[in-house]
């Protein structure tokens, strides 16, 4: 049964008949299988001996300077793959392997998800496919090139707006066609039960070690903790550890072209409730034009656990502007040798508005989920480089 209380009102599984069965049994193995002693082992060695973990955390001296508080950066970016993405993948390969599935498929936008997917595909020797909205796909030709020379099938989606939404509409389609076999790797903690709860399951572990980083670094927790929020796995995956302690949170979505201007991705900031991919969430209107510079945070919904989280208060979700985003990705590279992701780049720049609103003592975690090898080509045109 599927545990509705647990994000409040948002949630559940609004799916067709067909779907019902094959989502129950997929609750039933994670909840069999995740907490075993086999899988949690298997699980661990991989992070540490293939993905990279622990990432540490970074005191970026130099940014702190900038920006008025002290920013410390929690690095998925160093991560193999380049993305905090690994970790959910490997998670979820590994429960398909134990559950006898012999197929992945998944969807990505900015194409790290899908480059993680390819990894453990190989990793593990199982057929994958991936879908990738044609828009995205075009300004992620780079991420396109890895997960096919890794020996994934990829799939450019064309219909509707030719971007993530589109891609989660016919992987959704594929894996009702072929259940039997196949496993839907979703790369955030979106769609119906059990995927928010089981992707937060396999992020988890980015607070956990922030958690005790920061004590140990620092001597305390946190101040704020912030993270970018497309469909919203990194930042969950940062704010669980947290929860329940005296740390607030903070959300940056797509701002895209600005407020009024019909274009951007912020259904937190800006959007309203219904049903989207299979949750009852926090979704945007018809007449907004979905838009971020980031391909990773172009998504007309979020995670029910976020939208929850808004609901009781519980984290503030900002839109943060392409512009502000595009400053951020380049004072962090200037500042600290460090290129973020443009997704990433959204919680930089919140944090830094929410720095000149805080003292010089403040201590700022934000999580930097990945880095901005894929967004060069994209920066260099904009900066002119």
């Amino acid at each position: 049964m599927v545990d509705s209380s647990e994000f409040g009102d948002f949630g559940g599984r609004h799916v067709p008949e067909p779907l019902k069965e094959p989502l129950e049994h997929l609750a039933e193995a994670f909840d069999e299988i995740h907490d075993t002693d086999r899988f949690r082992q298997r699980f661990r060695n991989y992070l540490e001996d293939f993905a990279g973990r622990p990432t540490p955390v970074f005191h970026a001296e130099r940014l702190s300077d900038e920006f008025g508080a002290q920013i410390y950066l929690k690095r998925e970016d160093l991560l193999h793959g380049g993305a905090h993405k690994i970790n959910n993948c490997l998670g979820q390969a590994i429960l398909a392997e134990e559950a006898g599935k012999d197929r992945l498929i998944a969807e990505t936008g900015a194409g790290q998800h899908g480059v993680a997917t390819a990894m453990v595909g190989a990793l593990l020797g199982i057929d994958t496919e991936i879908y990738m909205g044609k828009k995205d796909a075009d300004r992620q030709r780079m991420n396109v090139f890895r997960m096919r020379l890794m020996g994934a099938e990829v799939n450019e989606v064309t219909r509707g707006g030719s971007g993530l939404a589109d891609a989660v509409d016919v992987a959704l389609e594929d894996f009702a066609e072929n259940m039997d076999d196949t496993h839907y790797l979703v790369g955030s903690v979106v769609g119906p039960d059990p995927f928010p709860r089981m992707v937060r399951e396999f992020q988890a572990v980015i607070g956990r070690e922030a958690r005790d980083q920061m004590q140990e670094k620092v001597g305390q927790l946190p101040d704020a903790a912030v993270a970018c929020v497309g469909g919203g796995s990194n930042a969950i995956g940062l704010f669980h550890a947290f929860r329940d302690d005296d740390v607030d949170f903070y959300g940056a979505e797509g701002g895209g072209k600005g407020e009024g201007s019909g274009q951007h991705a912020a259904p937190l900031a800006e959007g309203e409730e219904g049903v989207m991919h299979g949750m009852k969430t926090r979704t945007l209107d018809e007449d907004t034009e979905v838009h971020s510079v980031s391909a990773g945070l172009d998504y007309p919904a979020v995670g029910p656990e976020h939208a929850m989280y808004q609901a009781v208060g519980r984290c503030d979700y900002r839109a943060v502007e392409d512009d502000a985003a595009l400053d951020a990705f380049r004072t962090l590279s200037e500042k600290e040798g460090i290129i973020p992701a443009l997704e990433s780049s959204h919680a930089v720049a919140l944090a830094r508005d929410l720095a000149q609103d805080m003292d010089e003592d403040d201590v700022i975690l934000v999580n930097l989920s990945g880095r901005g090898d894929k967004d060069m080509e994209q920066a260099a045109e904009m900066f002119d480089l």
